[in-house]
């Protein structure tokens, strides 16, 4: 069933625009084609804050990090979270399932371990970029 609306955790993001192969840039090209990231000033900060760490600094130039920034912000839809509850063993995790529910979504997609093994709110699933792929596109 094709979705719209997608919370992706940073993992996801990095792993996109470091490659442009496997299933974390495939999955942002069709969300970006045909649908619509979700943040909430929380997720994108942490996005923010992560893209600029030097390890990145041999694959992405500044130009390169600026305008991935500037265009997922100007694209997508922005919700923020009324509660952040504790799930996830780490707490900086918990944000993006606050903002998958205050959007409306059943799920999430991570690579994140602590994410994929956090007791979750009930109906709310976390997904793999492979599995979303597969089930949701």
């Amino acid at each position: 069933m094709p979705l719209t609306d997608w919370v992706l955790d940073t993992n996801v993001l990095i792993s996109a625009a470091l490659s442009s192969k496997g299933a974390p840039h495939a999955l942002v090209q069709h969300i970006l084609n045909n649908g619509c990231l979700v943040f909430s000033t929380a997720t994108f900060e942490e996005l923010r804050s992560r893209i600029y760490r030097p390890k990145f600094d041999v694959y992405l130039s500044l130009d390169m990090r600026e305008g991935l920034l500037h265009d997922f912000s100007a694209s997508a839809r922005w919700v923020e979270p009324d509660t952040v509850l504790p799930y996830s063993r780490d707490p900086s995790d918990d944000v993006f399932i606050a903002t998958a529910v205050k959007a409306g979504l059943s799920f999430l997609v991570s690579g994140d371990k602590d994410l994929l093994e956090a007791p979750l709110p009930e109906g709310m699933q976390v997904l793999t970029p492979a599995q979303a792929l597969t089930h949701h596109t």
